[in-house]
Formats: structure tokens, C-alpha cells, sequence
């Protein structure tokens, strides 16, 4: 078997190991700018507007290697979507069972349930993760404000602590909850997340032109560009339950965390079966995916939602790897492997690590590209479907592309987290979405990855 403590390219250069040879005279050169740009955090006059994406990046590594992270075996728990209705493609339904329609979705399976403990001090803290959380993220502000002010944020010592930092996307998906819906309107919806613990304002409550700009920020920079090429970070938003890549300039909220370094670290073991066995999340996934096997009506790995989770019975009858409970994954446990520091336009594969097959595509725009991703998780949102619980969400690991201002555009970043409708016509899709803010590119027949809990 083959362990690789999974370590990203931003890592690396926190530890001091350069992912390039170079001669001694570069090694000097590399140091001295080094030296030159390591205090970007402290720099009151950048601005979030013109930041580059490699100075946005730089201040990245400097927060992650001020907060220290490292793997560790069961440092990863995913906590629950909490979706606990079940769904076809167009109805609420009684619970399946196996050989059943449907069956093997999301609220078939419990894993480790949300638990919080409201501290009574402005804090909240994750009993599954270890993650301590501020409770109110009060006024919004954009991402440069947020990493050079956290010294500042940290004088204010909430709950006593003064090792408060910024989410990464990882750990902010960690509170995400499905059992949340978007309507037509704040009144007519309800937040991915738990408001028993956290406070959360709609966009419509706050003066906002609209009702789900209740963006969350996260410290993760996209390497790339997106909307107007300039630097992007991953947010996630309560109010309409997406990760998306938005403008450093954006406002956001802010939920900053403290605690536990292991969160969103993974460690992988090749088992040399086709299998890959992550011991930080205490899952084992397929190595290759759908398209490697060939499933589906055109042979070419591509499935709608009821077929995703058929071909998960179908690999459960062969027994492959010697195991009959695998299943389509939740999306927190599908984003869970995520790599943010690769994809196709800054490591011209998929994102996700190199250990995995990810099978080439061609989008809607011509672009050679990567699949999205069915989960098993239904997202009750009426902007994804016209159809009420018609649509589920999926985790890209290629380009998040779209369509806006007559220009075709990478408009969310490989690693966003979006919703298909669960079924269509194979002649309609896929297409462009025009009718969404950014012309959101819809596929509907997607790859699939299962996994199952490891043993």
C-alpha cells in the first residue's frame, strides 16, 4: 500500500520545501523576495480591488502558516449534511429501501450528526469537529480587510482567545446544512445552517439589492482567475447553499474559528485495488471514476441523478474491491476531496490529487475540462429546477463555467459546489443556464465517485 500525506503546493512553501529544483543563485533570489513580500498582512494601503492573484495567494500561505496546519488520522470527521427528507426527482417520498427507486440517498445514511455547544460567550463550539466558532459574524467586509485586520480582530480576545483566524473553505463547509431551502424570498426560505447556534441575517434584512447576498468568506484564494481575470476567493452562502468563487472586493460576513489544525487535512493511502482510503475522513473512495468504468446509457461515465444512484447498486452487486456498501456521496463528503490547489488552469488536471482519475471531458463552450460531480444530497433550491426537489447538488472539479456579458468564462473556480437539475433530455443538455446571474453552464448527466466508510 502507498500513504501519502497529502501536503498542497501552498504547504510546501510554508514548510520551506520548494516544489522546483533550482541552483543556489536562484535558491538566494527566491529568498530575498521571500524576505521582501512576507509582511503583505501588515500593508494597510492594499486594496482588495487591485490585489493580484499571486499577491492574494501570498497572503494566503502567510495566514495558513501562521495558524500551523497538520494531518492526522481521524482529524477530518464530516459532519452531516443533516438532510433527513427523502426525495425522488420531483416529490418528497417514504423512505426507500435497497432495491427501491431511489434508494442510497442522503438521508439513508446518518453519519456523525450536528452537535454544538452554545458557550454563552459569543462562541460556539463544534463537538464534532473541535472547531470553536464566533457566533455573530457582525458587518461585512472583504477579504483583504478581513486578513490584514485580524491581528486587530484578535485584540479583542472573543470568548478570551486571541488565536481567532479566518475559515478555510473546508473548515466553513463543515457547518453547512441541507435541511435548508431556498424559495422565491428570505420569507419563503430557510439557512443552511443551524440558527439555533449561529446568527444569520438574509441579504433583503440587511439593505442588500438582494435576499441571498448573505455571502460567508473563507481564507481560500483560487490560483486562477475568474470574473474579470482578477483574484478570486471561495465563499459559501447560507442563504442559497453554494460554494462559489467571488471578487477579494466583494463584502462578505465573517465567521472566524479557532481550535483544532487537522480540519480539511487529508491523508491518503493508495490500496493498490482501485481504491483510495483517506484516514483522516475515515472513508475509502474509487479511485477511478465513471467514465474510467464506462457507465451509463453512452458508456462515457455521464448519469443522471436516479442513475448515479443505481450504478452504485451495480458496483455493490460486483462486490468490487470486496465490498457491497458502497454509495453515492454526500456533498460535504464528495467536497472533502477537493484539492484547491489544483485544476485545469493552474495544474492542467482535475482538482483533486494526483492519486485519482478524473476523466477528461469537453464542456458546452468547446473547453477541454473536467466532470461535475453528482452527490447524493437533493438542494431544495428553486432557482436550480423548475421542478420542487428537482434538483441536487454536485462538486466541480473542473472549470465552474458560465456565461456572462456575451463572454463565456470559468465564472466560479474548479472546486465550487452548484445544483443540477436531476433529470432531462440527453438532446438539451448541456446547455447554459441564462436565466442564472452568471450563466451557469448545466450538465445533468454527471460523473460519478463513490465511496464507503472505511473499515
Amino acid at each position: 500500500m502507498k500513504k501519502i500525506l497529502v501536503l498542497s503546493a501552498t504547504a510546501l512553501m510554508i514548510l520551506g520545501i520548494s516544489s522546483c529544483s533550482s541552483t543556489s543563485s536562484d535558491a538566494s533570489s527566491t529568498s530575498s523576495d521571500s524576505e521582501v513580500s512576507t509582511n503583505l498582512l501588515d500593508d494597510d494601503s492594499l486594496s482588495a480591488s487591485t490585489l493580484t492573484i499571486a499577491q492574494a495567494n501570498e497572503m494566503e500561505a502567510e495566514l495558513l502558516a501562521d495558524v500551523g496546519y497538520t494531518s492526522e488520522v481521524n482529524g477530518y470527521p464530516i459532519v452531516d449534511t443533516n438532510e433527513t427528507i427523502f426525495y425522488s426527482n420531483d416529490a418528497i417520498i417514504d423512505e426507500p429501501t435497497v432495491g427501491d427507486d431511489f434508494y442510497g440517498q442522503d438521508a439513508s445514511y446518518e453519519g456523525n450528526q450536528p452537535n454544538y455547544t452554545d458557550n454563552g460567550d459569543g462562541t460556539v463550539t463544534d463537538n464534532v469537529t473541535s472547531l470553536m466558532w464566533q457566533q455573530d459574524p457582525g458587518d461585512k467586509l472583504n477579504w483583504c480587510e478581513a486578513a490584514t485586520g485580524l491581528d486587530e480582530y484578535n485584540e479583542e480576545a472573543l470568548g478570551g482567545y486571541s488565536d481567532w483566524r479566518i475559515p478555510t473553505i473546508k473548515e466553513l463547509y463543515s457547518l453547512v446544512e441541507y435541511s435548508g431551502w431556498t424559495g422565491t424570498g428570505s420569507a419563503s426560505s430557510s439557512p443552511y445552517c443551524d440558527t439555533d447556534y449561529f446568527d444569520f441575517t438574509y441579504g433583503d434584512a440587511a439593505g442588500e439589492h438582494r435576499f441571498i447576498d448573505s455571502q460567508i468568506l473563507s481564507s481560500t484564494i483560487y490560483d486562477s482567475g475568474t470574473i474579470a481575470d482578477g483574484a478570486t476567493t471561495f465563499g459559501y452562502n447560507f442563504a442559497d447553499g453554494r460554494i462559489k468563487g467571488y471578487e477579494l472586493s466583494k463584502n462578505f460576513y465573517c465567521y472566524h474559528v479557532r481550535g483544532t489544525t487537522t480540519y480539511g487535512q487529508n491523508i491518503y493511502t493508495d490500496n493498490g485495488d482501485a481504491t483510495i482510503t483517506d484516514s483522516a475522513t475515515n472513508l475509502m473512495w474509487l479511485q477511478n471514476d465513471s467514465g474510467f468504468y464506462e457507465a451509463g446509457p453512452d458508456s462515457d461515465g455521464t448519469l443522471d441523478w436516479q442513475e448515479a444512484l443505481e450504478w452504485a447498486d451495480d458496483m455493490n452487486e460486483e462486490e468490487f474491491g470486496g465490498y457491497s456498501d458502497w454509495r453515492l456521496p454526500n456533498v460535504k463528503e464528495l467536497q472533502s476531496i477537493v484539492d484547491y490547489t489544483r485544476g485545469p488552469a493552474t495544474t492542467d488536471s482535475a482538482a483533486i490529487d494526483e492519486l485519482f482519475y478524473s476523466t477528461p471531458i469537453v464542456n458546452y463552450f468547446g473547453w477541454d475540462d473536467y466532470g461535475f460531480y453528482w452527490s447524493s444530497t437533493t438542494h431544495d433550491d428553486g432557482s436550480a429546477s423548475e421542478i420542487e426537489y428537482g434538483a441536487a447538488a454536485y462538486v466541480v472539479f473542473g472549470y465552474g463555467m458560465g456565461y456572462m456579458d456575451g463572454e463565456e468564462l470559468d465564472v466560479h473556480g474548479a472546486g465550487c459546489q452548484r445544483s443540477d437539475p436531476k433529470e432531462g433530455s440527453r438532446d438539451d443538455y448541456p446547455t447554459c443556464d441564462v436565466d442564472a446571474p452568471q450563466g451557469d453552464e448545466q450538465r445533468v448527466f454527471n460523473m460519478v465517485r463513490l465511496v464507503r466508510d472505511s473499515d
